[in-house]
């Protein structure tokens, strides 16, 4: 007597992997709306914004970069349209072209959030706390981006797996958040100049 083989059913809801990282990326956002609205309320709450001693924000050069942290959304888009197709080495050189544009953000990122400190210490007013809790927050999910598409890259050079694929899938989408975020950041530091 044999048994029946059922057919392999095709997956019909996204991986695990995925899942996780919407999850975690749900939890981030949350986090940042908390942070935005602190700012908003102290910002609108306060006499005077950023309060009198602390120098006024620069807006161009956070408004370019973000802009360009945001125009990263290209190879990364790229990356995971060609990890789909199958073509790992399109995809790892589109995450290499990101993670350099990437890389060179989050050091002149840090270079001026350094050069503010010597203006302005968290520590002087809720501007400056606020200021620098939302910088600091975003330039960590920077980095933690920057970490995520390195180890990609390394695990790409062995080849597309499934597993790889779903990785460069949710790779893509924590950039997607980390640029909308930054661009949220980048016009609150800015606003109380415009």
């Amino acid at each position: 007597m044999s048994e029946a083989v059922v057919p392999a059913r095709p997956r019909v809801s996204s991986p695990n992997g995925w899942w996780g990282m919407v999850a975690f990326v749900a939890t981030e956002a949350t986090l940042f709306g908390v942070l935005l609205a602190s700012y908003a309320y102290l910002r609108f709450t306060a006499v005077r914004w950023p309060p009198p001693g602390t120098p006024e924000p620069k807006v161009v050069l956070p408004l370019v970069l973000a802009a360009i942290l945001a125009a990263t959304s290209i190879p990364i888009f790229l990356a995971s349209s060609a990890a789909r197709a199958g073509l790992a080495r399109r995809a790892q050189a589109f995450i290499l072209v990101a993670l350099i544009v990437q890389s060179a953000y989050f050091g002149i990122q840090v270079h001026e959030m350094a050069s503010d400190l010597s203006k302005f210490t968290p520590q002087q007013n809720s501007y400056g706390s606020i200021y620098y809790t939302l910088l600091g927050a975003d330039h960590a999910h920077v980095a933690a981006g920057l970490l995520m598409s390195l180890w990609l890259l390394l695990r790409l050079m062995s080849g597309l797996t499934r597993y790889r694929l779903v990785a460069v899938r949710s790779i893509a989408f924590y950039w997607y958040a980390v640029a909308f975020i930054s661009v949220t950041v980048a016009v609150c530091q800015v606003s109380p100049a415009l």
